[in-house]
């Protein structure tokens, strides 16, 4: 049997506060938030990385995001959001199910931005940005 908390969630045998649903996708508070109204936007069939959802679906997940982003901000009184998907347990992915996390955020609020993540890395030159450059849009030809 397949065990999945947010394909729990979805199917409605895992109790969740539900912010938005519709046939593709549905949205609910996380458990363990960042910041009060931290949400969640899941798509209803299990994906555990970006490439695994099917263009439809991928599609249905930034339609929500886009329809929610602005209620959540709202919601809470936040002047922003930070709006960031971790895609792989190397990315500290904890549920192996595509999410996308929005989460209110103030200034002052003692957040970092995403770029933060990576600040200790050095500045790649402009041949090392030339050749990455180069081998992702290889792949991405297919």
């Amino acid at each position: 049997m397949h065990r999945c908390l947010f394909c729990a969630i979805a199917a409605g045998r895992v109790p969740a506060n539900i912010v938005y649903e519709d046939e593709r996708t549905m949205a609910f508070l996380d458990i363990h938030p960042s910041a009060p109204g931290h949400t969640l936007i899941i798509p209803r069939i299990h994906a555990a990385r970006i490439e695994d959802l099917s263009a439809e679906d991928a599609i249905a997940l930034f339609a929500a995001l886009h329809r929610l982003a602005k209620p959540i901000r709202e919601a809470m009184g936040a002047e922003a959001a930070t709006v960031g998907i971790n895609d792989g347990p190397g990315s500290g992915q904890v549920i192996p199910h595509v999410h996308i996390h929005v989460i209110p955020r103030r200034s002052g609020d003692g957040g970092t931005i995403v770029q933060s993540l990576a600040r200790h890395l050095s500045r790649p030159s402009q041949e090392e940005l030339g050749e990455t450059a180069e081998r992702i849009r290889r792949l991405a030809e297919g």
